[in-house]
C-alpha cells in the first residue's frame, strides 16, 4: 500500500487539530479528545452541548472541504472485515486501559508535559511500529 506524502496538507491539518486542542482547553477547560467526547455525547452528561458541537465540526468541515473542492472520496479497503473489526475492538480495550486515545494524549498530553501521555504516546507508537512490521513483513500483507 502507498501513502502520497503531502506536506502541505498535513502541516494546515495538524496546525489546525492544535489550534482547536488550544482553543478547548483555554476556552472551557476540557481536553480535545476524541474517545472522551464520543463517549460524552453516547452517554451524556451535563456538557453534552459542547461535544455534540465539536463532534458535528470534525464531521461537518470534513465534509464541506470535501463539497467546496471537489476532492474525490472513497473508501477502499483490501483488509478483511473480521481483521477491520479484530482492530477496532483491540483499539477500545486499549483506550480503555490507556485512560484514553491517541488524540487525547498524543495531542493534549504531551503539550501539558504529562507523563502519563507521554509514556502512552510511545506505547501505542511501538505497538503500531511491531504491529505493521508483523503484519506486513512476517505475515505477508493484507
Amino acid at each position: 500500500m502507498e501513502t502520497t506524502f503531502t506536506p502541505l496538507q498535513a502541516l494546515m491539518g495538524g496546525s489546525l487539530i492544535g489550534t482547536s486542542a488550544v482553543a478547548l482547553m483555554g476556552l472551557h477547560g476540557r481536553i480535545a479528545g476524541m474517545t472522551g467526547i464520543v463517549s460524552g455525547v453516547i452517554l451524556p452528561r451535563g456538557d453534552w452541548g459542547w461535544r455534540l458541537a465539536f463532534l458535528i465540526g470534525a464531521i461537518g468541515a470534513t465534509a464541506l472541504i470535501l463539497l467546496l473542492t471537489g476532492m474525490p472520496f472513497s473508501i477502499e479497503s483490501t483488509i478483511p472485515s473480521w481483521a477491520v473489526l479484530l482492530g477496532g475492538l483491540l483499539v477500545g480495550i486499549g483506550v480503555t486501559f490507556g485512560g484514553g486515545c491517541t488524540s487525547g494524549h498524543g495531542v493534549c498530553g504531551i503539550a501539558r508535559l504529562s507523563t502519563r501521555s507521554i509514556l502512552a504516546t510511545a506505547t501505542f507508537m511501538a505497538a503500531t511500529f511491531t504491529t505493521v512490521f508483523v503484519i506486513r513483513h512476517l505475515l505477508g500483507g493484507f
